[in-house]
């Protein structure tokens, strides 16, 4: 499921919240509530599967600092992995202030900050 994707459920879920709140009739509100239940539990089962692919990238990159000796990448991902990292992963932004996600795009923003300070 893609990024765009989640976002849309999302929303979907937020609405159908709204209209569960905001229906007059019990039998309404019954099946609102119904399909809000539904709704947020597959976002839910999303955030729980994506949670899971994440510790398990963690988990890999952990095994190859290990065999490749990185001590430090390996520590840095075993606080991860526990939960426990104080480095603060904030969003790298472009001169306009907005935030860049492509790790290739805030490689050269990194570059292009360094060569103007």
């Amino acid at each position: 499921m893609s990024l765009y994707e989640k976002a849309r459920q999302d929303s979907r879920r937020e609405e159908q919240k709204d209209s569960k709140n905001n229906t007059l009739t019990r039998e309404k509100k019954v099946k609102a509530q119904a399909e809000y239940t539904k709704e947020d539990k597959q976002v839910k089962r999303n955030i729980r599967a994506d949670k899971q692919k994440y510790v398990e990238h963690l988990a890999t990159t952990a095994e190859k600092a290990s065999k490749e000796g990185n001590m430090k990448q390996l520590c840095q991902t075993t606080n991860k992995l526990a939960w426990k990292y104080n480095k603060s992963e904030r969003p790298v932004r472009d001169k306009e202030g907005k935030t860049i996600t492509e790790i290739q795009e805030q490689r050269k923003r990194w570059v292009e900050y360094s060569k103007n300070s």
